[in-house]
């Protein structure tokens, strides 16, 4: 799902409001999370999961084409833990 068409379901659930607010609803709960996470913070969503960063430090890396040693520099990656609530939808049995 991409996010305009989690605006459409939303939209679609809620009549009585306007696509363009929908959007910029959902627009600024992700620009929170984002800011947070520029920030360094953890976000965590309860029964969703939890947003955070990670860093991963300088290394030597190497260039699969040459096969020469190239420095990776320190860099920091997005990351996010899902809650229990979803884990358990997620893996609940369908029998």
């Amino acid at each position: 799902m991409i996010k305009s068409e989690l605006v459409l379901k939303i939209a679609e659930a809620n009549p009585h409001l306007y696509q363009r607010d929908i959007e910029n609803i959902v627009n600024a709960i992700l620009d929170e999370i984002v800011n947070a996470m520029a920030k360094g913070d953890r976000v965590e969503l309860r029964g969703f999961g939890a947003f955070s960063v990670k860093s991963r430090p300088a290394r030597i890396g190497r260039n699969p084409r040459t096969g020469a040693h190239v420095p990776v520099d320190e860099k920091f990656v997005p990351f996010f833990k899902t809650g229990k609530d979803m884990r358990l939808r997620l893996n609940k049995s369908t029998a």
